[in-house]
């Protein structure tokens, strides 16, 4: 009985001198591919952990006040990162719609083909595009918008479609166009054309002699080929550019 008695009376002077252990952390591992790596994220959350430990040994309540300020710290770094990818993507909606264009056409060292797709317009093209085929389409209308970003065009083939109606100035910009067919449309009357282009190629539409302007031609000193046979011509357009080869105005 004295035995248990002096056993109880020394477990009771030990026990204030233990200190209770802080309490378990959950080790949760974060990892955000836009701030470090994974091995870095793993030594960051170790190394907090440890810190962690020693301030709650020394001053518990002061260490769950700080490792709540890193969590909201961390927070409002992901936040901040997760708006900067935000921005990224808003800043490369371009990219993503030239991608949906190379999806439906084919885009290959600066040329795009649409043909025999069913569009109804021209589709917003890649920036530095030079040549561009949509023939056999239903696109029936040509706006300002379709090419006023690509400068760069030097050949367009529409070829086969249902154009009936060309917006003024939609060609106006293109400073570097040197090939345009319109040929097997609908048009009535021919637009006002670039002053690059040596090759026009507008046969079997619907076009009339007031359907030309009288200076249509007359700027284009470089226009070698000219194709307006089969439409419904009453005479010779005025103003033709000596740099013809070749013209065709055949009923």
């Amino acid at each position: 009985m004295k035995t248990l008695q002096k056993f109880g009376l020394f477990f009771y002077f030990l026990l204030p001198l233990v200190k209770l252990a802080p309490p378990k952390q959950h080790s949760a591992t974060f990892y955000d591919p836009g701030l470090a790596t994974l091995e870095e994220t793993i030594f960051k959350q170790s190394y907090e952990d440890i810190i962690f430990k020693e301030d709650y040994e020394d001053k518990p309540q002061d260490a769950v006040k700080n490792q709540e300020s890193n969590d909201m710290l961390l927070f409002h770094e992901n936040e901040l990162q997760m708006q900067r990818d935000e921005e990224i993507l808003s800043e490369g909606s371009t990219n993503l719609t030239d991608l949906a264009t190379c999806l439906l056409c084919v885009c290959l060292s600066g040329s795009v083909y649409c043909e025999e797709t069913d569009m109804e317009s021209v589709p917003a093209l890649p920036k530095e595009t030079g040549y561009l085929y949509a023939r056999f389409n239903k696109i029936k209308k040509l706006k300002v918008s379709d090419f006023a970003e690509i400068p760069t065009l030097k050949r367009i083939d529409l070829t086969g479609n249902m154009i009936q109606d060309i917006e003024d100035g939609t060609f106006a910009k293109l400073v570097l166009l040197e090939e345009l067919s319109l040929a097997d449309n609908r048009l009535a009357k021919l637009p006002a054309l670039p002053p690059k282009l040596t090759s026009l190629k507008a046969n079997n539409n619907f076009i009339k002699s007031r359907g030309i302007k009288a200076n249509a031609f007359k700027k284009l000193t470089n226009l070698s080929f000219l194709d307006l046979g089969h439409n419904l011509l009453e005479s010779v357009p005025l103003n033709l550019p000596e740099s013809l080869r070749t013209l065709n105005l055949q009923v």
